[in-house]
């Protein structure tokens, strides 16, 4: 797999897209009004401890106070008595003595923390719609080889390591150079690194988190006192690689800050920045703007002739595989949709629950078969996933990490016209509801006639196919009906008045 990194920036803002083998799988976008992130560290106030649910509201100084969940919180009550609740760093330090609570054995939050009360925490997932970003007291400062994690003595290693042997050794090696007890999480990249790397990550973090400590005794709470670094270098250590053959910046400035950072950090890395110099946009230039308005859509094609359907819900996402009939080989329609998944579940960051319903297959081998490449093609995602087996019914259901807006919670908003809800009634169930509400006004007074106003496409309706349902009203009903079209109302909705003083008598408006 080849990956390639696209920097481009306008005066809106900045987006970054990841390319694997020319096709994008996923895209980041960075602009003056987003301000918080996942990474960045606060200083925050508890506001409010709901032991019913076992969640805290902690004021951060963002618009929507932050929650903070029990499995969040770091310290036992007994930890508590040993400092003053409104001592941030000393909290912290004695959190490095005391082992994460098992799931399932929690103490009730409100014997944990209290209303009032000063916690240094840190962004675990950014707000979603209408809910504020959740908070944990874990904290977790990550650099190009290692996470630093100052509340923890534990050593983890990537799980993308799979050399028992070399997992040996990065543990070992993280356990002569650590200074201080504190726990790290050794990254993938570290793989076949040497000490010196190690050792001078190692440090620029311990830094990092001695600055973090100052500013927490400078500040006040609310306040924000680390922010997670600038979103292009961010991706470049996390994501860079020997498998990144360029970078491509079209941004004179971001280019300068790629190559320093390359230069101090990853040198031999340094010659695959290169500046763009095409008139074309970047983006459109690689199709990235393209693919992104496909992202956008329910249906997407498959160069096998076959299609997939995405429809996004507020608690889970439905994937639907459909045949259009010139291939009769499921598995092969399956394997290819596989790939066309993954990458569109990467794009969109389509988080929580997933439900594959993908085309039947009669042999156990074959949906084996889709399962594993499912799961194979599933690794390359640094979100964590869950797959469950086939399920009777042939469904593949999953989950997926939910950390941040997807696609389309960033880029669209819900529709003013259907109200989110992707339907509108038919014309024709409209002009009968008219009709309707037109013959029960005229039983309850004797008007000698009514004018209905109605959408312009509802009125021709009424003037054309529905004329003879008008005039045959009419003629029972012994008055007569005016029909006028306006465009400026929405397609459900229509006004009834009194032809005689035009007085509105019926209104489905508002």
């Amino acid at each position: 797999m080849i990956q390639e990194i696209i920097v481009s920036q306008d005066e809106y803002e900045t987006q970054v897209a990841i390319l694997e083998d020319g096709r994008t799988t996923e895209i980041f976008r960075s602009n003056e009004q987003e301000h918080e992130a996942r990474g960045d560290i606060y200083l925050g106030r508890v506001k409010s401890v709901l032991p019913g649910i076992q969640v805290a509201f902690v004021d951060i100084g963002l618009e929507r106070d932050a929650f903070l969940h029990v499995s969040d919180v770091l310290w036992t009550s007994d930890v508590l008595k040993q400092v003053s609740p409104n001592d941030p760093v000393a909290l912290t330090k004695l959190c490095q003595k005391v082992n994460r609570i098992p799931r399932g054995e929690h103490e009730s939050i409100n014997r944990l923390i209290r209303e009032g009360q000063i916690l240094l925490v840190q962004i675990d997932k950014a707000a979603i719609r209408e809910k504020g970003p959740r908070v944990t007291t874990q904290i977790r400062i990550p650099g190009r080889y290692l996470v630093l994690m100052p509340t923890s003595t534990d050593i983890g290693i990537s799980r993308r390591i799979t050399s028992e042997d070399e997992r040996h050794r990065l543990r070992d090696m993280i356990l002569r150079l650590r200074e201080e007890s504190n726990g790290f999480i050794v990254r993938t990249v570290a793989q076949g690194t040497g000490e010196d790397e190690i050792l001078a990550d190692m440090r620029r973090l311990g830094e990092q988190w001695k600055e973090i400590q100052r500013e927490a005794k400078r500040q006040r709470a609310p306040a924000q006192l680390h922010q997670e670094g600038n979103l292009v270098l961010r991706i470049i250590r996390d994501r860079m690689s020997e498998n990144t053959s360029q970078i491509v910046i079209d941004s004179t400035e971001i280019l300068e800050e790629v190559l320093d950072y390359l230069h101090e950090s990853l040198p031999q890395l340094a010659e695959k920045a290169i500046p763009y110099q095409g008139k074309t946009p970047l983006f459109e230039a690689r199709g990235i703007t393209q693919e992104l308005k496909q992202a956008l859509r329910k249906k997407i094609w498959l160069p096998c002739g076959a299609y997939i359907i995405i429809e996004q819900t507020e608690a889970l996402v439905v994937i639907d595989v459909r045949n259009t009939g010139l291939i009769t080989d499921s598995l092969r329609i399956n394997l290819e949709a596989v790939e066309e998944i993954v990458r569109q579940i990467r794009l969109r960051d389509i988080g929580g629950i997933i439900v594959i319903n993908f085309l039947e297959m009669d042999s156990k081998h074959h949906r084996r078969r889709v399962h594993q490449t499912l799961q194979s093609t599933l690794a390359r995602d640094r979100a964590a996933t869950n797959i469950l087996r086939f399920s009777e019914l042939g469904l593949v259901e999953m989950t997926r990490q939910r950390t941040k807006r997807s696609l389309q919670g960033a880029l669209c908003q819900e529709c003013p016209y259907c109200e989110g809800q992707g339907w509108l009634l038919s014309t024709e169930t409209i002009a009968l509801d008219v009709l309707r509400s037109v013959r029960r006004l005229r039983k309850q007074s004797r008007r000698p006639g009514l004018k209905i106003i109605t959408n312009e496409v509802v009125a021709a309706r009424l003037r054309q196919q529905d004329r003879d349902k008008v005039d045959a009203l009419e003629k029972s009903l012994k008055f007569h009906i005016e029909i006028e079209g306006d465009v400026d109302l929405h397609l459900e909705d229509y006004r009834i008045l009194n032809l005689q003083n035009n007085q509105e008598i019926y209104s489905t408006v508002g």
